[in-house]
């Protein structure tokens, strides 16, 4: 059977229990589909680097980079680093080392009870291509005295290759429509968003390109969510589109995303944080991991699995199996043992 070999940082927090709760749950959908993951565990965290004031070496960058297939990380942060030096080196550092110029966020209702908004529930499904390596999280600019700058960085390359990436993949999934947001009325550098959208769509005539403000996006995904497809968008609108879409379908405990460069190992993390105040308490909800490892699976070519995963997640919704932030009374290792129960 073919082998897939998976880098993983479990990380700060939340980030080992979520981790440690679906590893055994991707193991069972790879063997019910004929394939093996061989995981890695990696020491790098906030515990690793108070230790040893490493966050993550120039060997195991390479390894990461030459090595594996795919990188599976829990969450990073911790209040002991305050000034979170090892979540940027190991989590931006590999986006940007790695070019992985594309932060992939679905944003799928898999239970209609769990969107906020009013009844009757609208088919939400859609997906966010964020730029993931400019704007402002370069972490470029200067502070003089009380005036502090954070500079924005839009090269043609990376606005070209994020945008072109919404319509190959709105091609090959049959959606037919993608929407670009920008703020071009008022930050005059997001022409080239404008520029560049409009000369990519001419390539894609069987898919209609329309463009969004920002804040009418956002007013728009909350009042009419089930209209919107394929959504692409700079790094920082993006990061902040995406959370809200969560909230739209149940919250950060069901949020997946990938990090990904064609051809290269993607990296692949819950958009949930670390969640200081939840750990050990056994409640953390392991959903948005154990979606994040479908996500996985689709970039590594076991869609059927990826499907089955999502499935089983549905399943163990509908059955009322939740963590607190779902509104039920499950613990992590009770949808742990659900979902496993369901792919065994």
């Amino acid at each position: 059977m073919k082998t897939y070999s998976v880098g993983v940082i479990a990380g700060d927090g939340i980030g080992p229990e979520v981790i440690a709760a679906a590893i055994p749950i991707l193991d069972a959908a790879a063997t019910r589909h004929h394939f093996n993951l061989s995981w890695e565990c990696l020491p790098y965290s906030a515990d690793h680097y108070l230790k040893t004031k490493e966050t993550l070496p120039e060997d195991a960058f390479r390894h990461l980079r030459d090595d594996v297939d795919a990188i599976f990380l829990g969450a990073l942060g911790d209040p002991r680093v305050p000034g979170n030096e090892h979540a940027r080196d190991i989590l931006l550092g590999l986006r940007f080392r790695l070019d992985l110029y594309v932060n992939f966020r679905p944003v799928k209702l898999l239970n209609p009870d769990l969107t906020p908004l009013r009844l009757p529930q609208p088919p939400i499904d859609f997906v966010i291509f964020r730029e993931n390596t400019e704007g402002q999280y370069l972490g470029r600019g200067r502070t003089s005295g009380d005036e502090h700058i954070a500079e924005e960085v839009n090269t043609g390359k990376g606005v070209a290759r994020i945008i072109r990436a919404a319509f190959a993949w709105a091609q090959a999934h049959g959606r037919t429509r993608v929407t670009m947001s920008d703020k071009s009325n008022a930050i005059p550098a997001h022409r080239i968003w404008q520029d560049t959208f409009k000369e990519i769509a001419g390539d894609y005539r069987g898919i209609e390109a329309e463009h969004r403000y920002v804040d009418a996006l956002a007013l728009e995904l909350v009042r009419s969510p089930e209209r919107f497809q394929v959504i692409v968008t700079n790094n920082l609108y993006g990061d902040i589109l995406s959370d809200l879409g969560a909230g739209l379908v149940g919250g950060l405990g069901l949020a997946p995303s990938a990090n990904l460069h064609p051809g290269r190992p993607g990296l692949f993390e819950p958009v949930h944080g670390s969640a200081p105040a939840l750990v050990g308490k056994g409640i953390a909800n392991p959903m948005a991991a154990v979606l994040t490892g479908a996500l996985m699976f689709e970039q590594l070519g076991q869609e059927d699995a990826a499907n089955e995963v999502e499935h089983a997640v549905r399943a163990t919704l509908q059955a009322g199996m939740r963590t607190q932030d779902l509104g039920g009374k499950a613990t992590t290792a009770d949808v742990a043992a659900k979902l496993l129960t369901l792919l065994g």
